[in-house]
């Protein structure tokens, strides 16, 4: 990935951003330090211009924003290094139905190839992807990379007791308070019930919610031991079925959304 302008983040590297130069920077780096002569997909980790992501709500325009547009020149910069060899696929991360279409705009006007991917955050509390990015995923072929789909372990129910394990996610990084709200607690309880009624695994219940999605490409799991990583894995082997689809769209309905 090559990251954006940043954000409490300056350790990356000096230059953060997507102008030509930060990409060359970056990517160069990215080969040397994986020493490899390629790379199968490089991302756009966030974008340059502020936008609603990482747990902000609504839009709020700065009129006073320094960043100026720039869209083509980052399509053409990514598509000059598949020509080189260097990359094979790039796409997009924590982005807006605005970013998605301008970069596909883009591609389509100057004859480029477009964005493969978008890494965006996907999970039962966190479903605001639906709302905008879905429908160019499926009708323009940009695959959701979901990540945080067990919301830093919240939806694996280990913190319904109240209890807190140090080394946790939620633990290590408390400034991600969106898991940790009245509202949250509310739904991770309702579906919870839902998991235990059916006999499954949270885990994987939550898992294969992600995954059934027809908009999901890959569901990008996370697990501090083997026995997490199993559970995990094993979740490609669960298939919902329509009434518990149903249950899990009830809970939804009564809070939607309480971690964006």
């Amino acid at each position: 990935k090559v990251a954006g302008p940043s954000r409490g983040l300056n350790y990356i590297r000096k230059n953060l951003g997507f102008s030509k130069e930060a990409i060359k920077d970056a990517l160069e780096n990215s080969l040397k330090r994986i020493q490899t002569d390629y790379i199968d997909l490089y991302q756009l980790h966030w974008p340059e211009r502020k936008t609603n992501c990482f747990g902000v709500k609504n839009y709020q325009y700065d009129e006073k924003e320094q960043w100026k547009e720039n869209f083509f020149e980052v399509v053409n910069t990514l598509n000059d290094y598949i020509k080189e060899g260097k990359i094979r696929h790039y796409g997009i991360s924590n982005e807006t139905p605005y970013g998605m279409l301008r970069y596909l705009e883009e591609a389509k006007c100057n004859d480029l190839l477009q964005p493969v991917t978008i890494q965006n955050p996907y999970n039962l509390l966190n479903r605001t992807f639906e709302i905008g990015n879905a429908e160019i995923s499926i009708k323009k072929k940009v695959g959701l990379l979901a990540y945080s789909p067990l919301a830093f372990g919240v939806l694996s129910g280990k913190f319904l007791t109240g209890k807190r394990h140090p080394n946790s996610r939620i633990a290590l990084f408390p400034q991600m308070a969106r898991y940790n709200n009245d509202q949250v607690n509310y739904a991770v309880k309702k579906y919870a019930e839902i998991a235990k009624k059916y006999q499954l695994s949270f885990t994987q219940m939550s898992l294969a919610f992600v995954n059934q999605q027809p908009f999901v490409t890959s569901n990008i799991i996370g697990a501090t031991n083997l026995k997490q990583l199993e559970e995990n894995t094993d979740s490609i082997n669960l298939t919902l079925t329509e009434e518990i689809m149903k249950e899990i769209e009830s809970v939804f309905v009564l809070q939607p959304n309480p971690a964006p």
